[in-house]
């Protein structure tokens, strides 16, 4: 396993009350445990405030964790793999791709920059960016020496591209990469990012809420809901509809091209809860209309699904000894984990 992500939690504090003093703290990402392999590309869905790109950057330490680690090729990072290590190896492409860059630089500059710091001469830094650039497809002679502000949107996110690849990193996180892009350039984007990935052997943790984008990009893919992870399996199993009722219903909101299959109900009712003071027991029970007891009383742990090889579904009625009364699963397989 290439990035092994375990118990990782984040809460934000908050000041409240009469002269703010008290405290309350936002439940970003709690307890999120999850395995990446070399090679593989996992999809990252969930609704707006789930904590995705929340995890991304615990994940990158651009936010610095409550508890948890990160291990990358089986050294803890922080520990055995220092942050600057860990950032030679995990590169991260964001959704705005104007501010991502800094606008007093050429793109020559901003490719080169990072090859710089980690110790390349000034002119092999400018070489590498150079054969990078040409890579993503911008040609040098034309694009080197501009500026992000003579740039479009889907050229500005190739040069954020080429920016991760510059130090050949092992894994790419993609935070919402295209999602600002029109479609057409979406698409020439995507095919690039596949090629890019065949040709450096990159890992992709790819983080979208186009449900489409992430079916084609993912081998897998990670459904969270409230700072938590309800399920995670092969994408092509949780393309059909998934396991757990919010994954259901995540699937079942896409837009279907075929006019006997268009939705005309709402597949959810009401908004997640409050991040601050979140549900007890299973964080979806309120939005559920089968909810029982148990999902009120008990947090449900992710169940290894016989299905496939890493499917992880956390909810009670799937578990058989949890005593949700629309239980219907076979007895586990493997050992049970806890929630994440």
């Amino acid at each position: 396993m290439l990035l092994d992500v375990s118990h990782l939690r984040k809460y934000f504090y908050l000041s409240t009350g009469f002269l703010k003093r008290g405290q309350t703290s936002v439940q970003a990402v709690d307890d999120v445990t999850f395995g990446v392999d070399r090679g593989e590309t996992l999809g990252i869905v969930g609704e707006s405030g789930c904590g995705k790109s929340t995890l991304a950057r615990l994940i990158i330490r651009l936010i610095h964790p409550d508890a948890g680690e990160v291990r990358l090729g089986g050294q803890t990072v922080g520990g055995e793999l220092a942050i600057r290590e860990m950032r030679r190896a995990i590169q991260m492409v964001f959704q705005d791709s104007y501010s991502s860059l800094n606008p007093r630089l050429s793109i020559e500059e901003s490719v080169a920059f990072a090859p710089a710091v980690h110790g390349d001469s000034r002119r092999a830094a400018a070489r590498r960016a150079h054969e990078i650039l040409a890579q993503v497809g911008l040609d040098p002679a034309q694009f080197a020496h501009r500026y992000p502000h003579e740039l479009s949107g889907g050229q500005r996110q190739r040069v954020n591209i080429a920016r991760a690849l510059a130090l050949l990193p092992q894994i790419v996180i993609l935070d919402e990469a295209v999602s600002a892009l029109d479609k057409s350039v979406e698409a020439q984007v995507l095919n690039l990012l596949m090629e890019l990935k065949r040709e450096f052997d990159l890992t992709y943790l790819f983080i979208s809420h186009d449900l489409n984008v992430v079916n084609y990009m993912s081998d897998r893919v990670l459904v969270m809901y409230l700072g938590k992870v309800v399920e995670i399996g092969p994408a092509d199993r949780i393309a059909e509809g998934g396991t757990h009722p919010y994954t259901r219903a995540l699937y079942s909101a896409m837009p279907s091209m075929d006019p006997d299959q268009r939705v005309t109900e709402p597949p959810l009712s009401g908004d997640p809860p409050n991040p601050i003071n979140p549900p007890s027991g299973c964080r979806f029970h309120p939005r559920y209309p089968f909810a029982e007891p148990v999902c009120v009383d008990t947090e449900p742990s992710l169940y290894d699904m016989p299905a496939a090889a890493g499917y992880q579904v956390a909810c009670h009625m799937v578990i058989p000894s949890s005593g949700h009364t629309g239980t219907n699963a076979p007895s586990p397989t493997t050992t049970e984990q806890h929630a994440c």
